[in-house]
């Protein structure tokens, strides 16, 4: 019986190291993070090193930015989104060769951006001037439909 009493005390210790381990590393990649905020959803944690999800935007900079009658475009996405995780990797390293500053707006740490730019679904990638929507293009698609659209909005 003292076996036991110690064996399940040695295993409970275990697992209560094992979690704090894992809450103090999620902390330490947490810091510092481009979201200014403390807690993250694990999926926006995965992306924080990912060179496709840096060019992030905050729900206040770009509500500067629109009510500075500023041109910007912007990517609506969310890091539990499958068919944002095939468009990401097209759509942004295409925006940066064609000379577009995509910025990254993250639904999922910043929900009010749904009712906010009237995002039904991701991805969503809005192109604003002067303050005001002008284009957008909903959802998955291939390479071309992309680069037509980003060129469409070079165009203007």
């Amino acid at each position: 019986m003292k076996k036991i009493f110690i064996f399940g005390t040695v295993i409970a210790a275990l697992f209560i190291a094992i979690s704090w381990i894992t809450s103090y590393q999620q902390k330490e990649k947490v810091q510092n993070n481009p979201y200014k905020k403390v807690e993250l959803n694990p999926a926006t944690i995965a992306q924080l090193d990912d060179p496709n999800y840096q060019n992030i935007i905050l729900p206040n900079e770009l509500a500067k930015k629109l009510a500075n009658d500023e041109t910007v475009t912007v990517y609506f996405y969310s890091p539990t989104c499958p068919h944002c995780h095939k468009t990401t990797p097209i759509v942004v390293p295409m925006a940066k060769k064609m000379g577009i500053d995509l910025k990254l707006f993250n639904l999922l740490e910043f929900e009010d951006g749904w009712d906010t730019y009237h995002i039904d679904g991701t991805p969503t990638i809005v192109h604003f001037e002067k303050g005001k929507e002008i284009k957008r293009i909903d959802g998955y698609h291939e390479e071309n439909v992309f680069r037509d659209w980003f060129e469409s909005i070079k165009k203007r």
